[in-house]
């Protein structure tokens, strides 16, 4: 069997390989950049969406607890970022940008700062890489969309 540490790792590190394609595919075929940009926007949506559902279970094993978030805390917390996820698939590129880069910051600051007495510190080191990476994708996005001219 699997351990939990190294299937997380494994599943993580494979999450990022649709970030790095899309905006790999941007530079590399801007003939399709319009469906590219999309495409990674909408993974961009769904991975927050998914990152946001983590904090449900947490809440729930909160019950009365109040140390270091509530419950209720947590879980708006986590709603949050969900329709935050959804929003950002309304608006258009330049908007969506701004929302899915701060919305992993924010994500990570809240997991490292609010959250980490609840994560082993391996997962901590993992989201941080796996955040790093995901922030590098938004930024190379919003270069390709402010600096490069269309094709």
């Amino acid at each position: 069997m699997i351990a939990v540490a190294r299937l997380a790792i494994l599943v993580g590190v494979a999450g990022l390989i649709p970030f790095i394609a899309l905006i790999t595919g941007l530079f590399v075929m801007p003939q399709h950049s319009v469906a590219l940009i999309s495409y990674f926007y909408l993974y961009s949506a769904g991975i927050l969406a998914f990152m946001a559902g983590v904090y449900w279970p947490i809440a729930m094993q909160l019950d009365n607890c109040c140390y270091p978030v509530s419950p209720l805390i947590t879980m708006l917390l986590s709603q949050v970022f969900f329709v935050a996820a959804g929003i950002g698939l309304l608006l258009p590129t330049s908007g969506q940008i701004l929302l899915y880069t701060l919305a992993y910051l924010a994500l990570y600051l809240v997991d490292a700062r609010w959250m980490r007495v609840y994560w082993p510190v391996w997962y901590l080191r993992l989201r941080l890489l796996l955040t790093s990476v995901v922030l590098v994708c938004q930024l190379s996005a919003a270069a390709w969309f402010f600096l490069l001219p269309a094709p």
